[in-house]
């Protein structure tokens, strides 16, 4: 197999397991690094061993890059990867795909008029934990899927990030930034979304800040802190989602999975290992199932192998591009729908993704 040359613009606090993950495979090596905090590109490339620390510009016209892996905040997503594309680059990014759904479609659009992939975080689909449940629902163990719940609930992130103001910007919010964990496991799981409907609202319009080292300062609030979503699967399924920054407490599943003939309980779908729960009729409690496949560590980069593996083997991406765009509609979606007071029919659709044979995770 050729070796993949990677750049990676973005080296905050994300860059070090990805750095960490990629140098584990022949198929592909990290030649240069790139940041706007200069001093945090030399860090990054002294601690991992990479030759190049370049700019911006540098890096994407160094016609020995064959993929850019995009780590940039959300809001420059969509710029960095068209950038990238546009100099002739495959691209991974980070979640999500683009800020607005416009934006999205340049970066599909682009890809598509330069005949290059296009990858989007989240991978832990791709984990032991989410490949074991997907394996379950194929071989029928609860029977036909008839409805999921979701639910990420929490009080937000001010009490513990050290600069938490970006979470509460338009774009942001529990939904833009847990959402895509949560869509990706299910449509994984369960299949596209043809129509949803949702509620959203902002509870308090100032957050106050209570990390270090802006204990005290306020946040203004300008996207909705309570999200509930219900999603009408293509397959007939329906999901019960909430995202939520405003719950103190709560004893909620991550995610479950109800069929005709079981019922499946799924691990943190921002995590990639366990445990796998499976409840089956006239069982009083729930068994927990041997897992299927490995990689049930902190495995994030493993999209960005499943890519290369992709690119060599003339395949998409599982977490492509395509996908990340269906999951951005739907998140869009919900919050259209609130201030609608309407359903939302969904424009995209996209592919299941394929589960992954247990000898590349093992």
């Amino acid at each position: 197999m050729e070796q993949i040359r990677i750049g990676v613009i973005g080296c905050g606090n994300i860059s070090d397991i990805y750095l960490t993950n990629l140098q584990k495979l022949e198929s592909l090596v990290v030649v240069a690094v790139s940041d706007l905090n200069h001093d945090k590109a030399i860090e990054k490339a002294e601690k991992y061993e990479i030759p190049h620390v370049l700019s911006v510009d540098e890096l994407l016209e160094n016609e020995a890059i064959d993929l850019v892996l995009n780590l940039t905040i959300p809001a420059a997503h969509a710029e960095v990867s068209l950038r990238a594309l546009e100099a002739g680059k495959h691209v991974y990014s980070e979640k999500p795909l683009a800020i607005t759904l416009a934006d999205g479609e340049k970066v599909l659009a682009k890809a598509k008029e330069k005949n290059l992939l296009v990858g989007v975080a989240p991978d832990t689909f791709l984990g032991g934990g989410l490949q074991t449940c997907r394996e379950l629902i194929k071989n029928g163990a609860i029977g036909e899927p008839v409805a999921a719940t979701a639910f990420m609930m929490g009080h937000g992130p001010e009490s513990w990030h050290p600069d938490p103001e970006f979470f509460y910007r338009a774009g942001a919010g529990p939904m833009f930034d847990m959402g895509p964990y949560y869509l990706t496991a299910l449509i994984h799981l369960i299949g596209p979304i043809r129509r949803l409907t949702g509620s959203a609202r902002i509870t308090s319009s100032e957050r106050t800040i209570t990390s270090e080292p802006k204990y005290g300062q306020k946040i203004k609030v300008e996207t909705p802190t309570h999200v509930a979503g219900i999603l009408d699967f293509e397959n007939g399924a329906i999901g019960t989602m909430i995202t939520s920054f405003d719950v103190w407490g709560s004893k909620t599943p991550f995610l479950e999975i109800y069929g005709t003939n079981g019922s499946l309980s799924v691990p943190d779908p921002n995590t990639f290992g366990g445990p796998v729960l499976l409840r089956k009729p006239g069982e009083m409690d729930w068994t927990e199932v041997a897992f299927t496949h490995g990689s049930l560590e902190n495995s994030r980069g493993i999209g960005v192998i499943d890519m290369v593996d992709a690119l060599c083997s003339g395949r998409e991406p599982r977490a492509s591009g395509e996908l990340a765009y269906h999951v951005l509609e739907v998140m869009h979606g919900i919050h259209d729908s609130s201030v609608k007071g309407e359903h939302y029919k969904m424009n995209s659709t996209c592919k299941q993704p394929e589960a992954l044979p247990s000898e590349i995770l093992s």
